[in-house]
């Protein structure tokens, strides 16, 4: 069992420590870090739950600038710990890997997702993905996912290969969203576009990138408030049928933000996900960081008919977030230090997004965020926990049927991403 990194606070590296009950309730003190323009530096609060988390990317000060939403585990031991390894009777490092990952979700572990390739869109530069992404992949006996091989490719968000300035934050995002879309899909491609910087429009640019260059699934693990701007950010960067577009719903709790919101994506929800003695083996709860709530701006696409927004209602479907229930993640850019426990909407979003991806290509001109409502009894619902207070409504609870905190629930194979 490797052991649990504590990666330093300092330098360039962006952290803000958590509490994994109140997220949103952030200590003011000020942490002396750099941040990139537009974003404040991080803040600390003490842990919680057993463990403390960090997140990677600081938030946004300014409008239309989004930050990632990765959480790491800093401090204490998540229930997740020793997962991988009771599963598969082999040393593995702390953390659910794709074996917990594709039994909990009923994914075929050999099989589908051949020749389909997964974009994620993410700001700034990773130069150690693909060396990193080799690590993980031969820690769990996948197979090698390469330039050389055309199974990776890394653009900018132009599509060329002049790349942005790094940022170790937004490194630790790029692993963890290349680890899951290997976890949940190891037979597809990845594609991974880098945006110039934060701000909706080189990652709306990025998303139109990552489309142009062929993908049907593109993974967005960021978000940032909602705006006046958003429905002309809907119809420039996200209005792509036939294409597969999952967008993080945020880790501060019941609240929206955008690009989740947009009516054109899947938002992807958060669940504590822990082994039980069900048929399933399995069970999740709402995790009570997982964004939900009802958008200011976005209309109600027409495949969503729940009473209590009269907008779009965020989210759709869901999967494990909660970083006392985390995934393992390697990373090793500036002052990370290998493997580390990861949890936020940005584990389930590229989760999700490696789910349609094993579905199969969507229809032309289809919706894909229409697809699990035409299909929700292939879906495990989730019916207990909450993300907040909203006087008891679905929308930060969760409940038998659709719930803003985990939409429809989380996948039972592949059914219910197919259309």
């Amino acid at each position: 069992m490797s052991p649990l990194v504590h990666p330093p606070l300092g330098g360039s590296t962006l952290r803000r420590t958590v509490s994994l009950t109140a997220v949103s309730s952030l200590a003011t003190a000020a942490l002396a870090l750099a941040a990139p323009a537009g974003q404040a530096a991080p803040s600390a609060s003490p842990s919680s739950n057993g463990v403390t988390v960090a997140h990677s990317c600081a938030a946004p000060t300014q409008k239309n600038v989004m930050a990632c939403k990765a959480l790491h585990v800093t401090a204490g031991t998540p229930k997740s710990a020793h997962a991988e390894s009771d599963l598969t009777a082999a040393a593995a490092p702390s953390g659910y890997g794709p074996a917990s990952l594709q039994a909990a979700y009923n994914l075929p572990s050999s099989s589908g997702g051949s020749g389909q390739t997964v974009a994620i869109v993410d700001a700034y530069d990773d130069p150690n993905a693909e060396a990193d992404l080799a690590v993980y992949r031969s820690q769990y006996g996948l197979s090698a996912c390469t330039t050389a091989n055309g199974c990776f490719k890394k653009v900018n968000q132009t599509g060329g290969t002049s790349y942005p300035r790094g940022d170790s934050g937004w490194a630790e995002e790029i692993s963890l969203d290349l680890d899951m879309v290997s976890a949940a899909c190891p037979n597809c491609k990845i594609l991974l576009v880098e945006a110039s910087s934060a701000t909706m429009t080189n990652l709306g640019t990025a998303v139109n990138t990552a489309v142009s260059l062929g993908a049907k699934y593109v993974s967005n693990s960021y978000g940032g408030s909602e705006s006046s701007s958003d429905s002309t950010y809907d119809s420039s960067y996200f209005n792509h049928p036939g294409v597969a577009i999952t967008v993080s719903s945020g880790d501060n709790g019941y609240g929206t933000e955008y690009p989740a919101a947009s009516k054109y994506v899947t938002a992807v929800g958060g669940t504590s996900l822990k082994t039980s003695s069900t048929a399933r083996g399995w069970t999740d709860t709402v995790w009570s960081g997982a964004g939900s709530g009802c958008s200011s701006y976005d209309a109600k696409p027409t495949w969503q008919t729940d009473s209590g927004c009269a907008k779009r209602t965020v989210a759709d479907v869901s999967a494990v977030a909660d970083p006392n229930t985390g995934v393992a993640v390697y990373d090793s850019y500036r002052q990370a230090t290998g493997w580390m426990v990861f949890g936020g909407t940005s584990a389930s979003a590229p989760l999700i997004a490696a789910t349609y991806a094993l579905a199969g290509a969507p229809s032309s001109g289809s919706y894909p965020a229409s697809f699990p409502y035409a299909h929700t009894s292939a879906l495990y619902d989730v019916t207990s926990g909450s993300n907040g207070s909203c006087s008891g409504s679905y929308l930060c609870t969760g409940t038998t049927g659709y719930d803003g905190p985990t939409g429809l629930g989380v996948p039972n194979g592949t059914a219910a991403f197919t259309g």
